[in-house]
């Protein structure tokens, strides 16, 4: 744990839900001491989004491992002051609060900067919050599947006959990739400037950068993808296709090379891949109908491992149609030896490594925090004795 590239950094976060406790869970999991503030008795409202795990929230968990948590209510004066002691130490400040809400206790980057010129201020909301060029939409509520919405993702999701959201928090999760990167990017120019800086993320930014591939498909007002659901809207064949023993089975072609192979060995119909009907991708989307229904003819008399095995055997692109059941026992998984433990207040349960680190020794995997089972020893840490303490419980700021 030693070799962590962030240990020795400190973050301080304002935050709740999930596009900022991802980020810095992130951080987290490369040695960074993450030190999240709370409201006393409430904390973090995604810690009761649902009890599905041991009693605990599943957001929740997923997104605050290896944290500290303390209480602070900031409305009191006593409360700002250990949060004002707190910044002074940190190395990066994260907040997701409402838009305007951090400037107005004092928390922007122009008002920190000055006596903290090392500081890093990550803000992230759902339109962005620049005081300089704020925008009509600054100030609307932005919730995960209204920037799904805003942002035209549901336009393309779906089927023909009705949108669908992500089944996951999406824009949540690209915010939350950016400030990460962002932060990151930020250490490093400080490393070399000596001067923090102000990071700006916006939901609907973050989820527009993922839209560019449909959003140039439509480039100069030409048609969008369409809704095409589990299959692709703009590449065929690319989907879910049935066999004859009722399961389906994910294929995808990416060339030319491909779809000849897949006619002569998958669909055993070579004669198939010269036919002017399918002989170019475009041409393939734009007779999708009629090739679908002579994949599902070729199919029908196989169970899916057949089909599973043809397409293998010709090399060509296949998956599993899982569901969470079959995700926690992924195979590969468990090979890679991905899973491991982490505490929490009601025992531990599984967690996965981060992506692109091999191993225990290059992450830290450190429990989910209760409410507040910090609050006590960080306030001793910034020098607070027990009368200290006791007297902040009793005036709530704690």
């Amino acid at each position: 744990m030693s070799s962590l590239p962030l240990k020795g950094i400190t973050v301080v976060s304002l935050e709740h839900a999930i596009a900022a406790p991802f980020c810095t869970r992130q951080l987290a999991d490369l040695g960074a001491r993450v030190i999240k503030v709370e409201r006393p008795g409430s904390g973090d409202f995604a810690r009761g989004y649902d009890e599905r795990v041991k009693g605990l929230a599943s957001h929740f968990v997923w997104t605050n491992r290896s944290k500290e948590s303390i209480t602070l209510d900031l409305k009191q004066p006593e409360a700002a002051a250990v949060l004002a002691k707190l910044v002074a130490q940190a190395d990066v400040l994260v907040q997701n609060l409402a838009p305007g809400a951090a400037a107005r206790m004092g928390l922007s980057h122009a008002a920190l900067s000055q006596e903290h010129p090392r500081l890093i201020v990550c803000d992230i909301s759902g339109y962005g919050d620049d005081p300089a060029a704020p925008g009509p939409f600054r100030d609307k509520k932005a919730y995960d599947l209204l920037i799904q919405s805003e942002s035209g993702f549901l336009s393309i999701t779906g089927t023909p006959d009705e949108p669908a959201k992500a089944g996951c928090s999406i824009a949540d999760i690209a915010a939350g990739m950016y400030a990460y990167t962002n932060i990151l990017a930020a250490l490093l120019e400080r490393a070399q400037t000596g001067q923090g800086k102000r990071i700006d993320v916006s939901m609907l930014e973050s989820m527009a950068e993922w839209m560019s591939y449909p959003l140039y498909y439509a480039f100069e007002g030409a048609t969008p993808p369409p809704r095409a659901g589990a299959a692709h809207a703009t590449i065929y064949p690319y989907g879910p296709f049935p066999a004859g023993d009722g399961k389906s089975v994910m294929l995808g072609l990416q060339n030319e090379r491909e779809w000849a192979l897949f006619c002569s060995q998958v669909l055993q119909q070579p004669d198939l891949a010269a036919s002017p009907d399918f002989a170019s991708n475009s041409r393939r989307v734009q007779n999708r109908q009629a090739l679908r229904a002579l994949i599902v003819e070729a199919f029908s008399t196989l169970t899916a491992q057949q089909v599973v095995d043809r397409l293998e055997a010709a090399q060509i692109a296949n998956a599993r149609i899982n569901d969470m059941h079959d995700l926690w026992e992924h195979d590969q998984l468990k090979a890679r030896s991905r899973w491991v433990d982490v505490d929490t207040p009601a025992g531990p349960v599984p967690a996965l490594l981060p992506p692109g680190l091999t191993g225990h020794g290059d992450v830290r995997m450190d429990p989910v925090p209760a409410l507040g089972e910090h609050t006590e020893s960080i306030l001793a840490q910034l020098g607070y004795s027990a009368p200290d303490i006791a007297a902040l419980r009793e005036h709530k700021a704690i």
